[in-house]
Protein backbone atom coordinates (compact mmCIF):
# COMPACT_ATOMS: atom_id res chain seq x y z
CA UNK A 1 0.00 0.00 0.00
CA UNK A 2 1.38 3.45 -0.85
CA UNK A 3 2.45 5.21 2.16
CA UNK A 4 3.49 8.69 2.59
CA UNK A 5 4.77 8.75 6.15
CA UNK A 6 6.62 11.24 7.80
CA UNK A 7 5.75 13.54 4.31
CA UNK A 8 4.32 16.95 4.39
CA UNK A 9 1.68 17.97 1.57
CA UNK A 10 0.52 21.48 0.52
CA UNK A 11 -2.68 21.49 -1.29
CA UNK A 12 -4.18 24.44 -2.66
CA UNK A 13 -8.33 24.97 -3.34
CA UNK A 14 -8.14 22.26 -0.26
CA UNK A 15 -11.28 23.71 0.61
CA UNK A 16 -13.87 21.74 -1.53
CA UNK A 17 -14.27 19.29 -4.28
CA UNK A 18 -10.91 17.46 -5.57
CA UNK A 19 -8.66 19.24 -3.48
CA UNK A 20 -10.56 18.63 -0.57
CA UNK A 21 -10.59 14.74 -1.28
CA UNK A 22 -7.12 15.13 -2.24
CA UNK A 23 -6.28 16.65 1.25
CA UNK A 24 -8.34 13.38 2.58
CA UNK A 25 -6.55 10.82 0.62
CA UNK A 26 -3.35 12.29 1.18
CA UNK A 27 -3.61 12.69 5.04
CA UNK A 28 -4.74 8.94 4.94
CA UNK A 29 -1.81 7.59 3.09
CA UNK A 30 0.01 9.20 6.14
CA UNK A 31 1.22 12.46 5.05
CA UNK A 32 0.38 15.81 7.16
CA UNK A 33 -1.23 18.09 5.13
CA UNK A 34 -1.28 22.04 5.11
CA UNK A 35 -4.36 23.04 3.53
CA UNK A 36 -4.72 26.13 2.03
CA UNK A 37 -7.55 28.29 0.13
CA UNK A 38 -9.84 31.91 0.33
CA UNK A 39 -12.83 30.21 2.69
CA UNK A 40 -11.40 29.59 6.05
CA UNK A 41 -14.38 28.33 7.35
CA UNK A 42 -14.29 25.43 4.91
CA UNK A 43 -11.01 24.89 5.22
CA UNK A 44 -11.36 24.19 9.38
CA UNK A 45 -13.86 21.61 8.35
CA UNK A 46 -10.93 19.93 6.16
CA UNK A 47 -8.73 20.25 8.97
CA UNK A 48 -11.44 18.94 11.46
CA UNK A 49 -12.43 15.72 9.35
CA UNK A 50 -8.56 14.52 8.74
CA UNK A 51 -8.07 15.31 12.96
CA UNK A 52 -11.37 12.86 13.69
CA UNK A 53 -9.23 10.18 11.08
CA UNK A 54 -6.42 10.27 12.92
CA UNK A 55 -4.55 12.34 10.78
CA UNK A 56 -2.80 15.72 10.85
CA UNK A 57 -3.74 18.69 8.99
CA UNK A 58 -3.52 22.64 9.35
CA UNK A 59 -5.36 25.76 7.55
CA UNK A 60 -3.56 28.35 5.84
CA UNK A 61 -6.06 31.21 4.35
CA UNK A 62 -4.73 31.89 0.73
CA UNK A 63 -5.72 33.50 -2.39
CA UNK A 64 -3.30 31.95 -5.27
CA UNK A 65 -4.23 35.23 -7.13
CA UNK A 66 -2.11 37.19 -4.83
CA UNK A 67 1.79 37.04 -4.29
CA UNK A 68 1.65 38.30 -1.56
CA UNK A 69 -0.47 36.12 0.30
CA UNK A 70 1.31 32.98 -1.53
CA UNK A 71 4.64 33.69 0.27
CA UNK A 72 2.88 34.92 3.81
CA UNK A 73 0.94 31.61 3.61
CA UNK A 74 3.77 29.03 2.30
CA UNK A 75 6.32 30.40 4.81
CA UNK A 76 3.86 30.07 8.09
CA UNK A 77 3.04 26.39 6.71
CA UNK A 78 6.85 26.01 6.29
CA UNK A 79 7.32 27.39 10.21
CA UNK A 80 4.21 24.93 11.11
CA UNK A 81 5.69 21.62 9.70
CA UNK A 82 9.26 22.58 8.65
CA UNK A 83 9.17 21.64 4.88
CA UNK A 84 6.86 20.83 2.67
CA UNK A 85 7.82 17.61 0.18
CA UNK A 86 4.50 17.51 -2.22
CA UNK A 87 2.93 20.11 -3.54
CA UNK A 88 -0.57 19.82 -5.49
CA UNK A 89 -1.53 23.12 -7.17
CA UNK A 90 -5.10 22.47 -7.28
CA UNK A 91 -6.97 25.79 -7.24
CA UNK A 92 -8.79 27.24 -9.75
CA UNK A 93 -11.89 29.48 -11.06
CA UNK A 94 -13.95 29.76 -14.22
CA UNK A 95 -15.11 33.07 -15.64
CA UNK A 96 -16.68 31.49 -18.74
CA UNK A 97 -18.16 33.64 -22.08
CA UNK A 98 -17.53 33.50 -25.83
CA UNK A 99 -14.21 35.05 -26.81
CA UNK A 100 -15.82 38.10 -29.21
CA UNK A 101 -17.14 38.85 -25.73
CA UNK A 102 -15.09 37.66 -23.11
CA UNK A 103 -13.87 40.51 -20.62
CA UNK A 104 -10.26 41.26 -20.36
CA UNK A 105 -10.59 41.32 -16.56
CA UNK A 106 -12.09 37.67 -16.91
CA UNK A 107 -9.31 36.43 -18.86
CA UNK A 108 -6.54 37.83 -16.29
CA UNK A 109 -8.52 36.90 -13.48
CA UNK A 110 -8.88 32.65 -14.52
CA UNK A 111 -4.93 33.07 -15.93
CA UNK A 112 -3.99 34.77 -12.49
CA UNK A 113 -5.55 32.22 -10.28
CA UNK A 114 -5.08 29.31 -12.67
CA UNK A 115 -1.77 29.70 -13.69
CA UNK A 116 0.27 32.39 -12.08
CA UNK A 117 -0.66 31.21 -8.94
CA UNK A 118 0.52 27.74 -9.72
CA UNK A 119 4.19 29.13 -10.94
CA UNK A 120 4.07 31.34 -7.59
CA UNK A 121 3.32 28.29 -5.50
CA UNK A 122 5.88 26.39 -7.36
CA UNK A 123 8.86 29.05 -6.78
CA UNK A 124 7.91 29.10 -3.01
CA UNK A 125 8.26 25.83 -2.19
CA UNK A 126 11.31 24.95 -4.20
CA UNK A 127 13.74 26.09 -1.45
CA UNK A 128 12.53 23.07 0.53
CA UNK A 129 12.66 20.60 -2.02
CA UNK A 130 15.89 21.19 -3.44
CA UNK A 131 17.32 21.62 0.10
CA UNK A 132 16.05 18.05 0.64
CA UNK A 133 16.93 16.77 -2.78
CA UNK A 134 13.48 15.65 -2.95
CA UNK A 135 10.37 16.24 -4.14
CA UNK A 136 7.00 16.21 -5.78
CA UNK A 137 4.89 19.11 -7.24
CA UNK A 138 1.36 18.00 -9.21
CA UNK A 139 -0.41 20.26 -11.23
CA UNK A 140 -4.03 19.58 -11.78
CA UNK A 141 -4.76 20.49 -15.63
CA UNK A 142 -8.18 19.66 -17.28
CA UNK A 143 -9.32 17.64 -20.69
CA UNK A 144 -10.13 21.09 -21.43
CA UNK A 145 -6.49 22.11 -22.16
CA UNK A 146 -5.56 19.24 -24.31
CA UNK A 147 -9.06 19.68 -26.50
CA UNK A 148 -10.27 23.38 -25.95
CA UNK A 149 -14.06 24.05 -24.87
CA UNK A 150 -16.39 26.33 -26.12
CA UNK A 151 -16.98 29.40 -23.93
CA UNK A 152 -13.45 28.63 -22.01
CA UNK A 153 -10.88 29.84 -24.04
CA UNK A 154 -9.46 31.56 -20.79
CA UNK A 155 -9.75 28.16 -18.45
CA UNK A 156 -8.05 25.91 -21.80
CA UNK A 157 -5.48 28.77 -22.29
CA UNK A 158 -4.48 28.09 -18.63
CA UNK A 159 -4.87 24.64 -17.90
CA UNK A 160 -2.58 24.33 -21.55
CA UNK A 161 -0.44 26.34 -19.86
CA UNK A 162 0.16 24.08 -16.98
CA UNK A 163 0.77 21.28 -18.93
CA UNK A 164 3.80 23.27 -20.33
CA UNK A 165 4.95 24.59 -16.86
CA UNK A 166 4.67 20.91 -15.71
CA UNK A 167 7.01 20.28 -18.07
CA UNK A 168 9.53 22.73 -18.39
CA UNK A 169 9.88 22.71 -14.33
CA UNK A 170 10.06 18.80 -14.48
CA UNK A 171 13.54 19.26 -16.99
CA UNK A 172 14.68 22.29 -14.18
CA UNK A 173 14.35 19.99 -11.56
CA UNK A 174 14.72 16.84 -12.30
CA UNK A 175 18.52 16.06 -11.43
CA UNK A 176 17.88 17.04 -7.52
CA UNK A 177 15.14 14.26 -7.46
CA UNK A 178 12.18 16.07 -7.22
CA UNK A 179 9.65 15.50 -9.95
CA UNK A 180 6.91 17.37 -11.94
CA UNK A 181 3.61 16.09 -13.25
CA UNK A 182 -0.01 16.84 -14.21
CA UNK A 183 -3.56 15.80 -13.60
CA UNK A 184 -5.83 16.06 -16.39
CA UNK A 185 -9.07 15.15 -14.57
CA UNK A 186 -12.38 14.87 -17.48
CA UNK A 187 -16.15 15.66 -16.28
CA UNK A 188 -15.93 14.94 -12.47
CA UNK A 189 -18.93 15.44 -9.38
CA UNK A 190 -17.92 18.65 -7.50
CA UNK A 191 -19.77 21.39 -6.00
CA UNK A 192 -19.03 22.76 -9.39
CA UNK A 193 -20.81 20.18 -11.80
CA UNK A 194 -23.58 19.36 -8.80
CA UNK A 195 -26.05 22.78 -10.33
CA UNK A 196 -25.59 21.56 -13.83
CA UNK A 197 -29.04 20.44 -15.69
CA UNK A 198 -29.55 16.99 -15.95
CA UNK A 199 -29.83 17.01 -19.67
CA UNK A 200 -26.61 18.15 -19.41
CA UNK A 201 -25.26 15.82 -17.30
CA UNK A 202 -26.83 13.09 -19.48
CA UNK A 203 -25.01 14.67 -22.94
CA UNK A 204 -21.41 14.97 -20.74
CA UNK A 205 -21.77 10.59 -20.46
CA UNK A 206 -22.36 10.32 -23.88
CA UNK A 207 -19.20 11.56 -24.60
CA UNK A 208 -17.11 9.30 -21.89
CA UNK A 209 -16.67 5.40 -22.85
CA UNK A 210 -17.35 4.25 -19.46
CA UNK A 211 -20.43 6.25 -19.21
CA UNK A 212 -19.74 7.83 -15.96
CA UNK A 213 -19.11 10.85 -14.32
CA UNK A 214 -15.82 10.83 -12.39
CA UNK A 215 -15.34 11.10 -8.49
CA UNK A 216 -13.21 13.39 -6.60
CA UNK A 217 -11.42 10.83 -5.19
CA UNK A 218 -10.40 8.73 -8.22
CA UNK A 219 -8.33 12.34 -8.64
CA UNK A 220 -7.26 12.08 -5.40
CA UNK A 221 -5.69 8.49 -5.64
CA UNK A 222 -3.90 9.53 -9.14
CA UNK A 223 -2.45 12.13 -7.20
CA UNK A 224 -1.14 9.65 -3.83
CA UNK A 225 0.81 7.77 -6.62
CA UNK A 226 2.14 10.35 -8.22
CA UNK A 227 2.97 11.43 -4.89
CA UNK A 228 4.79 8.52 -4.00
CA UNK A 229 8.34 6.92 -4.50
CA UNK A 230 6.67 4.36 -6.22
CA UNK A 231 6.46 6.96 -8.67
CA UNK A 232 10.21 7.87 -8.60
CA UNK A 233 10.88 7.08 -12.24
CA UNK A 234 7.80 9.58 -13.71
CA UNK A 235 8.33 13.16 -14.34
CA UNK A 236 6.82 15.38 -17.10
CA UNK A 237 3.67 13.63 -17.72
CA UNK A 238 0.17 14.31 -17.77
CA UNK A 239 -1.73 11.25 -16.37
CA UNK A 240 -5.53 11.68 -18.04
CA UNK A 241 -8.01 10.80 -15.50
CA UNK A 242 -11.46 10.95 -17.40
CA UNK A 243 -12.77 7.96 -18.43
CA UNK A 244 -11.68 7.53 -21.52
CA UNK A 245 -12.99 10.87 -22.69
CA UNK A 246 -9.33 12.13 -24.24
CA UNK A 247 -7.70 8.91 -25.88
CA UNK A 248 -5.31 11.41 -28.02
Amino acid sequence: MTTLKGRVALVTGASQGIGRACALVLAQAGAAVALAARNQEKLAHVAEEIAAGGGQAAAFPMDVASEEQIKSAIQVALERFSKIDILVNNAGITRDGLVLRMKRADWDAVLATNLTGAHLCIQQVMSSMLKQRWGRIINITSIFGQIGQTGQANYAAAKAGLIGLTMAVAREVASRNITVNAVAPGFIVTPMTDPLPAELKEKMKSLIPLGRLGKDREIAAAIVFLASDEAAYITGQVLDVNGGMYMG
